[in-house]
């Protein structure tokens, strides 16, 4: 499983800092897609919490300020890469209650998976606001950063 995950979180590492690198030099980046980039990194360190079985320092929505965002970024991924070192077992089951109050089980497989699709879901929310503000929004495609 590491050799599907540490490439795909390789990439979800490198989308995030292009978005937040364009952002620190773009002063006038759009609020939505701050509280996007916030909520990325936001939701990350949830999951990666809630797979270690751990109290979450941050809500889904909380805003981080921009100066923060490399080491909130930097954190969740070296926290991602020391779980799939010592994951034994990809198909056990993680208990969690989500932001909305509810219980719910899923594999820690589906859950590294979701973390990536969860990140690219919402650069491409950020891609649309960029240019609903006339900012070029960076290429962050799989592919590209495949070639």
């Amino acid at each position: 499983m590491e050799n599907l995950f540490n490439p795909l979180f390789d990439y979800n590492y490198q989308a995030n800092k292009t978005l937040i690198t364009h952002a620190l030099e773009n002063s006038n980046y759009p609020a939505k897609c701050v509280e996007w980039l916030s909520h990325i990194l936001n939701a990350h360190h949830i999951w990666n919490k809630r797979i270690v079985e751990e109290e979450a320092s941050y809500t889904v929505w909380q805003l981080h300020k921009k100066t923060d965002w490399e080491d909130l970024h930097y954190e969740n991924q070296r926290e991602t890469f020391e779980i799939l070192r010592n994951v034994d077992d990809f198909t056990k089951r993680v208990s969690y209650t989500s932001s909305e109050g509810k219980s719910y089980s899923n594999e820690v497989k589906d859950i590294l998976f979701h973390i990536v699709n969860h990140s690219t879901h919402h650069r491409g929310q950020i891609a649309t606001e960029l240019r609903k503000n006339n900012i070029a929004p960076k290429e962050l495609d799989y592919i590209y950063f495949k070639r």
